[in-house]
């Protein structure tokens, strides 16, 4: 049975020069972004005011996790002018603020943190002054893989937990909760000046206590950003919504993760891990202790 979408997740999708602009760059260079290929629900917005989030490492995901929209198979090789594109796209754009995703590639050796490693110092080059936010993918464990991406120095890094420990075989079967939280606690151990950012979708069948206890397993491995956004099916095929969350019970979250300790927490209908990333890094780069 499908959920009828309640009044608060209605939305109009903003069209205008601006995000014509945007969709024309990405197009002309080759570039890619999760904006469009996840079905973000706010990229018209994101692209009206010329910001977006960059996929890199190809289109399609080595894994095939329930809940996204991402095409998985066979992924491509890499593009190794990508990062040059990228930084040439961002300084087109003007931008100040920019943050890098990609599929997972546990095709690669490395994961692909060298990659991301390339776009981070192709980035700080071209543009000298831009603040760089990463949304890596587990590496598998890898410590050596993570440690290849923090030494790039990105200002922010993002590792999604995406749901709780109880749904994982449901939704991302290839991936492992734990895993997840002992990267993001190593990543601080790594570097303790690093902003940390995690995120999750609610609505996909989870109770409020596990995701009480998911923020709390967060704070444990130091993580200084969260975000809470609802789950959106993307087709018939994917996991489906099993709960449409109240605005209510989002503004709950995020008192609680304020109070557990979280520097910057951002929870409703429309939150994505990436959404105002800028305004969280800026109103916080000062507060992360060391």
């Amino acid at each position: 049975m499908t959920l009828e979408k309640p009044q608060w997740l209605r939305k109009r999708l903003s069209i205008g020069p601006s995000m014509q602009s945007m969709e024309s760059g990405l197009q002309k260079n080759g570039l890619h972004t999760i904006c469009q290929e996840g079905c973000c629900p706010n990229q018209g917005e994101c692209f009206s005011l010329g910001v977006a989030t960059f996929l890199i490492m190809g289109r399609v995901c080595s894994r095939n996790c329930r809940f996204c929209a991402v095409e998985s198979g066979m992924p491509q090789l890499l593009d190794e002018n990508e990062p040059r594109r990228l930084a040439e796209e961002v300084k087109r754009l003007g931008l100040k603020f920019v943050v890098v995703t990609s599929v997972t590639r546990d095709d690669l050796p490395d994961g692909g943190a060298e990659h991301f490693t390339e776009v981070i110092t192709t980035l700080r080059r071209v543009c000298p002054m831009v603040g760089v936010e990463v949304l890596i993918p587990d590496f598998q464990g890898s410590h050596r893989a993570l440690r290849t991406v923090i030494a790039a120095a990105p200002d922010v890094l993002n590792h999604n937990v995406e749901t709780v420990p109880r749904l994982y075989p449901h939704v991302r079967p290839q991936a492992n909760y734990r895993r997840s939280i002992a990267l993001i606690a190593q990543a601080k151990f790594m570097n303790p000046s690093l902003i940390t950012k995690s995120g999750l979708m609610v609505g996909l069948g989870e109770t409020y206590d596990e995701v009480i206890n998911v923020m709390a397993d967060l704070r444990a491995a130091q993580c200084d950003f969260l975000t809470i956004g609802q789950y959106l099916s993307p087709s018939i095929s994917h996991h489906p919504v099993v709960q449409y969350i109240s605005p209510d019970l989002f503004e709950e979250y995020r008192m609680k993760a304020l109070k557990m300790g979280f520097l910057d927490a951002a929870a409703g209908p429309f939150v994505r891990s990436s959404y105002m990333a800028e305004s969280a890094f800026r109103n916080n780069s000062d507060n992360v202790s060391t």
